[in-house]
């Protein structure tokens, strides 16, 4: 995903998609996802409209993928797909963020080195466990998705304690979102962990993965927490 790799023009075709087994039409739409989400999730700067269009392609990509789960020849939600699938690799969702995270997909890359699973597969099996370790340290970006992505404003939690309902705290609405996500991989037969992708790893293939991740970027990696090799190891683990 580089200048180097996109084209000067392009035609869009929905059809030609239409073949897709509806897996690979889940991963496609859970990498443009995560290529938006990628540079979303970062400390510091970042731009109101570039938030604005990455939440509505999020919410589009999400509402598109649902009708394609009941209706995979449907030309509309294929074009949608498509447009934003464009529009997360092109760099447009990442306008004014200092470039993106990008540890999930560093993640992935040694996963799909060493197995042999799908890209978009193997993003949404890593994901909610690098969100869960991360969340906290990038928290105003979490709940802030959560919010306008998922709505979760309109939540309320029954407490037992006090007898009544309450308003969900800031880290419970990002949590809500964390969990939304993971529910909507499930809903579009995508994994949610490791196992769940179908592959089991051994501790020393888990510690040769996050070893190759540190070396790849040269130790460290991540905007919304910078990751080190412990890091990546605790991030497997989590994930199995």
């Amino acid at each position: 995903n580089s200048d180097f790799g996109r084209p000067v023009f392009a035609i869009l075709n929905p059809e030609l998609t239409m073949t897709l087994p509806d897996y690979q039409t889940s991963c496609g739409c859970t990498d443009i996802m995560m290529h938006t989400m990628e540079r979303y999730f970062v400390q510091g700067g970042s731009m109101e409209i570039t938030d604005e269009i990455a939440e509505g392609l999020l919410r589009t990509v999400i509402r598109n993928a649902r009708i394609l789960g009941n209706d995979s020849q449907n030309y509309e939600a294929r074009a949608e797909v498509m447009w934003a699938g464009s529009l997360s690799h092109n760099g447009l969702t990442g306008c004014g963020s200092g470039g993106g995270d990008w540890a999930c997909h560093k993640l992935e890359h040694e996963i799909g080195g060493m197995f042999d699973v799908a890209h978009g597969a193997g993003l949404a099996a890593i994901w909610g466990s690098w969100a869960r370790y991360v969340y906290r340290d990038c928290l105003p970006r979490f709940y802030q998705f959560a919010l306008r992505v998922w709505n979760v404003a309109d939540v309320n939690v029954y407490s037992r304690a006090e007898g009544n309902r309450k308003g969900l705290t800031e880290e419970e609405i990002a949590l809500e979102g964390i969990r939304r996500t993971e529910d909507f991989f499930r809903e579009i037969h995508m994994p949610t962990n490791l196992r769940e992708l179908g592959i089991h790893p051994t501790e020393e293939q888990l510690t040769e993965m996050a070893h190759k991740c540190a070396l790849g970027v040269g130790g460290f990696i991540g905007s919304a927490k910078k990751l080190g090799e412990e890091d990546f190891l605790a991030i497997y683990r989590a994930s199995m």
